[in-house]
C-alpha cells in the first residue's frame, strides 16, 4: 500500500471504529472484543505509516 493509501484506510478504520461505539451505546454488540481488534489494526496502521514515511526521508 502506499502511504496515501493507509492514510485513507486510517481515517476510514477510526470513522468505523467511532460507528461501533455509537452502535454499541443505543444497541450493545455482541462481540466486544471487536473493539480491541480495530483498536489493533489502527495501530499497526499507524506504526506501518511511520516507518514507510521514514523510509521516503
Amino acid at each position: 500500500m502506499s502511504v496515501a493509501d493507509l492514510r485513507d484506510r486510517i481515517e476510514v478504520e477510526k470513522a468505523n471504529l467511532d460507528s461501533m461505539k455509537i452502535n454499541h451505546a443505543i444497541s450493545p454488540l455482541e462481540d466486544t472484543s471487536k473493539f480491541k481488534k480495530t483498536r489493533q489494526d489502527i495501530a499497526r496502521m499507524i506504526t506501518i505509516l511511520a516507518e514507510k514515511e521514514k523510509q521516503l526521508n
